[in-house]
Parts: C-alpha cells; structure tokens; sequence
C-alpha cells in the first residue's frame, strides 16, 4: 500500500462519522418539517362537527397558543441537538418523542392562529392572558401584564452550552435543561386547560400537562441513574 492510498483511507475513514451526522441530521429536518405540515393542516382544516356553535377564541386562546409555540420551539431545538449527538439510546428515544410531539403541537397551534387571523407570535411579552389562579397545586400565576421571559426557557448560553456537549455531559444537560422547560410551561398548560374558550385548545392543552408530567417523571430518574440533579427554576 502507497503512503497516498493509506492517506485517503485515513481521510475517508475520518469523514465517515460527520457524513453519517449530516446525513442524520438531514433527515431529522424533513421528518420535522413533515410532522409541522401535518400538524398544521389538523389545525387549520379540521373543524368541530358543529362550527357555527363553537365559541370564539379569546384572550387565553391566542395568547396561549402563541406563547406556546415560542416555548415548544425551544424544546424542539434543544432535542433536536440531543437527537443528532447522542450515543445514549434512552436519551435519544425521549428527544426523539419531544421532538415529533412538540412539532406536531405547534403545527396545530399555527393552524389556529392562522384560522383565527391572528398574529402567529406573542407581539409584548408573554402571559399576559393568565390572570387568575390556574387552580392546580395552589399556584396562582397572576400578572399585572406580560412578562418578558416565560419559565424554564434556557438561556443562549446554555443552548450554547448544550450545543457544544457530547457524551455524558451532553445527556445530563439535555436532561436538565428539558425538565426544568417542561416544568416552567406546565402552569401555562394548566391554566389554558381551565380557561381557554375553544374546546380543541382546552384539549390540547391537557393533553400536553398529560404529557409533560410523564416526560419530567422520566426525566428526573434518568438524571438520578446518571448521578445528576435537576436545575433550579429560572
């Protein structure tokens, strides 16, 4: 063998893992990409059996669905990085789950704001549309107005962070970022699950406290078997 022909070996050899992770990571923006149409067309086509009847949404309707959406956008950022750097099989499986059921959500939220004629994001700040107690837990999420950060929402640098991490340090973070976001978005579910006026956004929005809570459940053992502990609250 010629010291050339081993070169190119060595080089092939060398670019076959980042091929496979362009590779992946291709197909990972078509599925999403699928899965947004297809949730969006549930949102915006399908109509309750008796329409004429079906209330107009309101302010928590909106409000929540555009919140959501921002909120839902990160988690699927954060698990599409887990999906396309993981080697741990149980951590891709959830970011994988995350990933197409968030995408699917806000496919359909889009569907909405699009049928009601609405903005498709919050336009001054978030959660100004909960103004009561959410009735779960004794947590109350009144505001005088829109705030300008929602719970949980990982900060650039951490998306940075995380972004950067492979291995054991990639999963952990993950782990922690995601529960700490599902559990900041949890009183926002809640209280559109109460009080939003369209029957479709109320189910959804159960749907997703359904969701979340068995997710957060999942993910505070995984970070207990891997020696970690979740984040505090932002």
């Amino acid at each position: 063998m010629t010291d050339e022909t081993a070169t190119q070996q060595s080089q092939t050899a060398d670019s076959a893992p980042a091929a496979r992770r362009s590779q992946r990571g291709a197909l990972l923006v078509l599925g999403v990409i699928a899965v947004a149409l297809v949730g969006f067309a549930v949102g915006f086509f399908v109509r309750p059996a008796t329409q004429d009847s079906t209330p107009q949404p309101g302010a928590v309707d909106i409000g929540f669905s555009q919140d959501m959406t921002v909120h839902h956008n990160q988690a699927i950022e954060m698990a599409s990085l887990a999906l396309t750097n993981t080697t741990d099989g149980a951590v891709r499986n959830l970011a994988y789950d995350i990933l197409t059921s968030q995408q699917n959500q806000v496919g359909q939220m889009q569907g909405w704001l699009a049928m009601w004629g609405e903005p498709s994001l919050p336009t001054g700040g978030y959660m100004g549309w909960m103004t009561g107690d959410s009735g779960h837990g004794g947590m109350t999420m009144a505001h005088s107005g829109p705030v300008s950060t929602m719970p949980g929402m990982a900060s650039q640098a951490e998306i940075a962070q995380l972004r950067q991490a492979r291995g054991q340090q990639l999963d952990v973070l993950f782990l922690q970022l995601m529960l700490r976001h599902h559990e900041g978005g949890l009183p926002m579910m809640q209280y559109a699950a109460q009080h939003a006026d369209v029957e479709v956004v109320r189910q959804l929005a159960q749907t997703m406290v359904n969701t979340q809570q068995n997710e957060a459940k999942t993910m505070t053992e995984m970070l207990a078997a891997r020696g970690a502990q979740p984040l505090p609250m932002n």
